[in-house]
């Protein structure tokens, strides 16, 4: 069986028009994000959604709960559908949650989302304090269910505690390295070498601010990027999450922002002038332009296999050993 092709985070409006863009751009697995604030509640009511569309096109998506579902989706023609969290929201003030939410098939969970959280502090804080009492426990429950510690959108010493504290390996599911481009949610030399000397994956970001010369980025930037990320840290830790937010409306953009917890629109890393989405770069709109990466991944130093891993091997390793209850 050939080598999936995973994208480890979207956030997409997702639809039937774009189920039918990953099959025809051969994507295998997606890692879907099931909320940004919603409390436990809410978020059951976007698995309602999930599973409304899972019965209405079973031609297309299924629902993914372990590395299996990625070999059956490759096996059957689909794409497998995995879900997570964006903020620990849903597990409200109740560690009990998180293993019921892992029952329900969530398989990643940020402990922050640019906030501080009750579980850490997020990367837009002028204080990181670190992992609290809770986030401690509610990792270490992460690691017993088999629920997947994401640490995309935390500060440093936050996301340096949560590697030395956690049993397993984590993930930054999508961001980039700040030595490429400077932004407040790409990640540190000493966070990434700290991730993935821990067994830990990163996901690389298209989101265009993540990008060096953002919606202008070239495809060739980004792939000799991920050449010396490759070089630095091992090809084997590596892989995509795009952070795809096609067909969103530019409302949503306050919501992923603010929530509830602001009165005023909080432009993160966006401007007053430019609150919306910003425009993806020409040689990535939706989930038929993976191939774009592949072929400038060729272009590069980098081997192909090692242009396999990145594609989505490395992401089906990390899923075959996080996905189940700790040993």
């Amino acid at each position: 069986m050939k080598t999936p092709l995973i994208d480890n985070l979207q956030y997409a409006n997702f639809s039937p028009a774009i189920f039918e863009q990953m099959r025809a751009g051969g994507v295998d697995a997606v890692h879907v994000t099931i909320a940004y604030h919603e409390t436990f509640r809410e978020m059951v009511l976007n698995l309602e959604q999930w599973n409304r569309w899972f019965e209405a096109h079973p031609d297309l998506i299924f629902k993914g709960t372990s590395a299996a579902c990625v070999r059956r989706a490759q096996e059957t023609g689909r794409t497998a559908i995995f879900f997570g969290f964006q903020n620990p929201s849903p597990i409200e003030d109740d560690i009990g949650l998180v293993e019921i939410c892992h029952q329900l098939g969530i398989r990643f969970m940020q402990l922050t989302y640019n906030n501080q959280s009750l579980l850490a502090t997020g990367c837009y804080e002028d204080y990181d304090a670190g992992l609290t009492r809770m986030g401690r426990q509610v990792v270490s429950e992460m690691n017993r269910v088999g629920l997947v510690v994401d640490m995309s959108h935390s500060g440093d010493r936050s996301t340096l505690d949560a590697i030395e504290h956690s049993s397993r390996p984590i993930a930054i599911t999508h961001a980039n390295p700040s030595w490429w481009h400077k932004a407040l949610r790409n990640k540190s030399d000493e966070v990434l070498s700290a991730l993935t000397q821990s067994g830990g994956m990163l996901g690389f970001s298209i989101y265009p601010h993540h990008l060096e010369g953002g919606s202008q980025c070239t495809l060739q930037s980004f792939c000799q990027m991920i050449e010396e990320a490759a070089r630095r840290y091992g090809a084997g830790a590596l892989g995509i999450g795009t952070d795809l937010c096609q067909d969103q409306p530019d409302s949503i953009v306050e919501w992923m922002r603010v929530g509830r917890w602001s009165k005023v629109i909080d432009y993160g890393e966006g401007s007053a002038a430019n609150a919306g989405f910003p425009p993806m770069p020409n040689w990535f709109a939706d989930n038929r332009d993976f191939g774009n990466i592949r072929d400038g991944l060729a272009a590069t130093s980098l081997t192909s296999s090692e242009i396999d891993g990145i594609m989505g091997g490395n992401w089906l390793n990390f899923y075959d050993s996080s996905f189940g209850p700790a040993c």
